[in-house]
């Protein structure tokens, strides 16, 4: 399949007061195209930091990050961005949806960054929440969807660009357990069409729902899981 991301000996550091925290340890990860890779650890081990890294959201203070085999520290902030854009479909813990903007035109807005004519980014937006399962409610403004509806549109939105990875960060941390197994279910199905995706969470159930779980702790990758099945 090939390697989607390779992050080698990633470094990252904070300063707070005198004190220098390593927030990635010398860090290295290889996920392959069409892979479903969960990153578990609790709150303040770098899970959150390696998010934004793997996102190009934020680059490392040391090491090598390729992506689909672009060296990022040869990107110039816009470039950085573009790429960021055409490779990477985010989707949030709080869904990150724009509150006066109906459910297509949320899913709408990546696609006219990306230059894509209104006509044809409306078409698009309505195939994606078709796929996700929201036919019907392209109109609905977020507060009149559910938490579970409002994350199928968030995530409609992540693939409505066709990126290359779904990086997902804790999708299903502020719905119910039934409406978050329909989220896990969703993933799993995207993943089985080939889509690749990298899951952060804290969630063991969460994590387990994804092929391979590495998990990280005090800024460092200390386990790897590969499930068989």
């Amino acid at each position: 399949m090939g390697v989607m991301l390779d992050l080698k000996n990633i470094k990252k550091y904070f300063t707070m007061g005198d004190e220098q925290i390593k927030a990635l340890d010398d860090i290295s990860l290889s996920v392959e195209k069409g892979e479903y890779v969960s990153i578990i650890g609790p709150s303040g081990s770098g899970k959150s930091t390696l998010m934004n890294i793997v996102g190009l959201l934020d680059i490392p203070d040391s090491g090598e990050y390729l992506l689909d085999g672009v060296n990022i520290k040869e990107l110039s902030d816009g470039n950085l961005a573009k790429l960021r854009n055409q490779k990477i479909g985010f989707v949030f813990q709080n869904f990150n949806l724009l509150t006066k903007l109906t459910a297509w035109e949320n899913v709408q807005v990546p696609l006219i960054y990306a230059g894509m004519s209104a006509k044809e980014s409306k078409k698009i937006a309505y195939e994606y929440l078709a796929k996700v399962g929201l036919k019907g409610r392209e109109n609905h403004l977020p507060k009149q969807l559910s938490g579970g509806q409002q994350q199928r549109v968030a995530i409609a939105r992540a693939l409505a660009n066709k990126p290359e990875i779904i990086l997902a960060d804790e999708p299903t941390g502020a719905l119910d357990s039934k409406t978050g197994t329909e989220i896990k279910k969703l993933l799993k199905d995207l993943n089985a069409e080939g889509q690749t995706i990298v899951l952060i969470t804290h969630d063991n159930s969460m994590a387990e729902e994804a092929k391979r779980i590495v998990r990280i702790a005090d800024g460092k990758l200390y386990e790897y899981e590969r499930k068989t099945n």
